[in-house]
């Protein structure tokens, strides 16, 4: 080969050279720039996972308490319900055992119970229905209660026992009409007092 045949061959070459060189350069930095991208990338990924899975173990922590929160109270509120049920059936059970007797005490109370029924119904001919063993401990005592029935209404009034009713004490009073009538069983004022005394029965067992 010529001397001018091997320079050209030479340049060639080494033109060649240059530019596989060049594209190497280029390729390994286009590698690096990728490698570093992916790099970046994947710790991004990997923090947003931990992120994520953060977040879901808080919130699951949190949704566990409230869980757990809920459970306690709906226990609290339905062991506190049971307590005073029982204070309530208990009461009753003593009421049951007080108006079983000639017990002084009860018979002042059907005496009262007696009296506001009267005037609630604002005296006159009156009707009068209790158990069978009530009606002799308020028989001897009606002269007095009518008197106090006239003094509080104004009217006169007279009083007269009505068939006996299936009650645990207290008593229901009529007209004679049947127009107006008061329950005044123990179990209707139990029933119509039962929220206030709830209120109380708590702040007394819970306060």
């Amino acid at each position: 080969m010529s001397s001018g045949a091997e320079k050209i061959v030479s340049n060639i070459l080494s033109e060649a050279q240059v530019k596989a060189d060049q594209i190497i350069q280029e390729t390994e930095l286009k590698v690096k720039t990728f490698e570093e991208k992916e790099s970046k990338n994947l710790e991004l990924e990997k923090n947003k996972i931990i992120d994520d899975a953060n977040k879901q173990s808080i919130m699951r922590h949190q949704q566990i308490i409230s869980e757990a929160k809920m459970k306690a109270r709906r226990l609290e509120l339905g062991t506190r319900e049971e307590i005073i049920e029982e204070s309530f059936n208990k009461a009753t059970e003593k009421l049951k055992k007080m108006a079983s007797s000639s017990d002084k005490e009860y018979v002042d109370s059907l005496v009262k119970i007696v009296k506001e029924a009267a005037v609630e119904i604002d005296g006159g001919d009156i009707i009068i229905h209790t158990k069978t063993e009530d009606k002799p401990k308020i028989e001897n005592l009606i002269g007095t209660i009518t008197a106090e029935i006239k003094t509080a209404t104004g009217k006169d009034t007279a009083f007269e026992f009505g068939e006996p009713i299936n009650t645990i004490g207290g008593a229901i009073l009529k007209t004679k009409s049947g127009e107006i009538e008061v329950n005044n069983t123990i179990e209707a004022r139990l029933l119509r007092y039962k929220k206030v005394l709830r209120s109380e029965v708590a702040k007394i067992l819970f306060s």
